[in-house]
């Protein structure tokens, strides 16, 4: 009989590539998940790591493997959910991730009425950049959690998740003044950190215009982002709910790329009583925040 929790670790691996990053994500030592695979391998009957050196790639059978391994932990996530709807009250721990301009301005709304309703649910948060979201919620840092992607970034799909549209906003360029993107090739950037969504948006939306930014300040707060433009250190793409509260200094010129806000959790989680509550307070809290003009809600 295979383990669960050495197919989870395989899951893992597939993922993350390395055995490294799976041991981080998962609090074990590198040599446990090592020792854990092997084991895999012993009661699975057939090699399902080829290592060379310090690297280690799945074989075919690893991936059917890894394949069938996502519908056994979604079929038992299922299951625990279908056992938590015979509890009278939701009580316990929802942990839920969200990155910065969600934070503000639907995320805090749906925690008051989730706080309201259901009391004795503890309620967990964490900021985060959305890139990071599938591997949080794969891991079990997080139950549920708002992410997005841009028209040039993306996201790919993840059979581990579940996940559904909430939100489409308009990507505004912020300047001094009203000129198109391709008019400022030579002008100063702001971005958001590397490697994150909104600096890898900035760089291809320019791209896509002709041309490479030149980026001299990284933010990833908007507020701080439209700071620095009023300020006169540069232009930046900001998305309609990070501009809200834009200074009266700059200018924003909508552009034809779109922001899109989506809520994940783990596949066979979507009915469990404590994420379906965060489902519909999310929902309703982006409704209010279309209601005022921000964004427009999807179905």
């Amino acid at each position: 009989m295979l383990d669960i929790r050495k197919l989870r670790l395989l899951r893992e691996l597939a993922h993350r590539e390395t055995i490294a990053a799976v041991a981080d994500a998962l609090a074990y030592t590198p040599s446990a998940v090592s020792q854990q695979l092997t084991a895999l391998e012993r009661e699975a009957g057939v090699p399902l790591l080829e290592r060379t050196g310090r690297r280690v790639a799945l074989t075919p059978a690893a991936r059917t493997l890894v394949t069938h391994a996502e519908t056994i932990l979604a079929v038992l996530e299922q299951a625990a959910s279908e056992l938590a709807t015979a509890r009278t009250e939701l009580t316990g721990t929802l942990r839920i991730g969200a990155f910065p301009t969600a934070v503000h301005t639907i995320l805090s709304p749906a925690l008051v009425t989730l706080s309201r309703e259901h009391p004795r649910l503890e309620l967990m948060v964490t900021e985060l950049d959305p890139a990071t979201v599938p591997a949080a919620l794969r891991a079990g840092t997080l139950d549920v959690a708002l992410m997005h992607e841009y028209d040039y970034v993306p996201v790919e799909p993840d059979d581990a998740l579940d996940t559904e549209p909430l939100l489409e906003e308009t990507i505004y360029l912020a300047a001094l003044t009203a000129e198109p993107l391709a008019a400022h090739r030579e002008t100063s950037w702001i971005a958001g950190i590397p490697d994150t969504l909104c600096h890898t948006m900035t760089v291809r939306a320019c791209q896509a215009a002709g041309f490479m930014p030149r980026i001299r300040h990284h933010a990833d707060d908007f507020g701080t982002v439209l700071a620095l433009v009023a300020a006169g250190q540069g232009v930046a793409l900001v998305p309609e709910l990070g501009a809200l509260s834009c200074p009266p200094e700059v200018t924003l010129t909508a552009l034809p790329t779109r922001r899109r806000t989506h809520l994940a959790y783990r596949r066979g989680t979507g009915n469990h009583p404590a994420v379906r509550a965060a489902r519909v307070a999310l929902v309703a809290a982006v409704a209010g925040s279309t209601n005022d003009g921000a964004g427009k809600q999807l179905s």
